[in-house]
């Protein structure tokens, strides 16, 4: 089989995790991304003129991802703000499903390694929108943490995502752009000879990274940038101006196989009722889908389905 070669840059989607100080304004400069539309976990957003999806918990935000991935609507950008409250549902969820009642049930250290697989299939839904031409921008909260590297006797504190040491790895590789956002502080000597900071009003992005925090980009940004939409433009060069490529409809099967809450699958069959009066769907192909709708159903929902 002949490979195909490409040459030079090859510009798309972009995968974006913008993390820093809390009310700094991350969800507001995220809401400014290309036609963006927020899947707000931690009901954040009232204050900000958006389009927005509320997603309570963790099965309805990966039914938001999923159907934006079927059919983007117009959007060009997906954000989900913010991503540590993600994980926290992603492991309220597996606790009530497992009848666990903390991460330490599992046994040392295999809850964790359990969410971390979930997380890992949450990205695979949001990559889905990158390979659709979707911009994924996650939001995320800043935390202190002491670090000390292997190779030095004494250990300092740092900014990092707000996240599991298993999830925290999985979300800085996936992003092309890992930016922190903080506000500038400058250390100036008085006339007592004291040291002290001064500024703390500017705000700032950084794109690289620093023994402090952790940065990163692909695109050639500059170490520090001003917390502006303008200042990323970087990211969205060769990207279409109009609404995003539109995406290939799925199948009534694929539907009802992507689908994460019962509801999602009561609005399937819903549709198929019309498509069956309108003569676009045969009798034995609603038996078919019914037959698939019910077994989808008892894995969502078991204990209805014992009840």
């Amino acid at each position: 089989m002949a490979i195909k070669i490409e040459r030079g840059i090859s510009r798309g989607a972009v995968r974006v995790v913008l993390y820093g100080t809390e009310g700094i304004g991350k969800s507001t400069l995220a809401a400014q991304f290309p036609a963006a539309v927020i899947l707000d976990t931690e009901d954040g957003t009232r204050q900000i003129d958006c389009d927005r999806v509320r997603c309570a918990d963790w099965m309805t935000l990966q039914g938001a991802l999923v159907e934006l991935g079927g059919n983007a609507q117009g959007f060009q950008t997906v954000v989900v703000d913010s991503v540590d409250w993600a994980e926290r549902m992603a492991l309220e969820h597996m606790l009530r499903k497992d009848g666990k009642r903390s991460v330490e049930d599992y046994g040392f250290g295999k809850g964790f390694v359990k969410l971390a697989e979930a997380f890992s299939a949450f990205l695979g839904l949001a990559d889905n929108l990158i390979d659709r031409g979707v911009n994924v921008v996650f939001v995320g909260h800043s935390t202190v943490k002491r670090t000390t590297p292997p190779d030095l006797d004494e250990g300092w504190d740092r900014y990092e995502l707000k996240l599991s040491r298993q999830v925290a790895p999985l979300v800085k590789e996936w992003a092309d752009a890992l930016l922190f956002a903080n506000y500038r502080t400058r250390l100036v000597e008085g006339s007592d000879g004291r040291t002290r900071a001064k500024g703390g009003k500017e705000r700032m992005l950084y794109a690289e990274r620093t023994a402090a925090f952790d940065a990163k980009n692909r695109y050639g940004l500059g170490a520090e940038l001003p917390m502006t939409i303008e200042a990323l433009a970087a990211l969205f060069e060769g990207q279409r101006a109009t609404n995003a490529v539109p995406a290939r409809p799925l199948g009534w099967m694929e539907r009802v196989a992507k689908a994460q809450t019962v509801e999602a699958l009561g609005q399937i069959a819903d549709e198929a009722d019309q498509a069956v009066t309108a003569g676009d769907m045969t009798e034995s192909q609603r038996n078919r889908l019914d037959a698939e709708i019910n077994r989808r159903h008892d894995e969502l929902d078991p204990q209805e389905a014992t009840a």
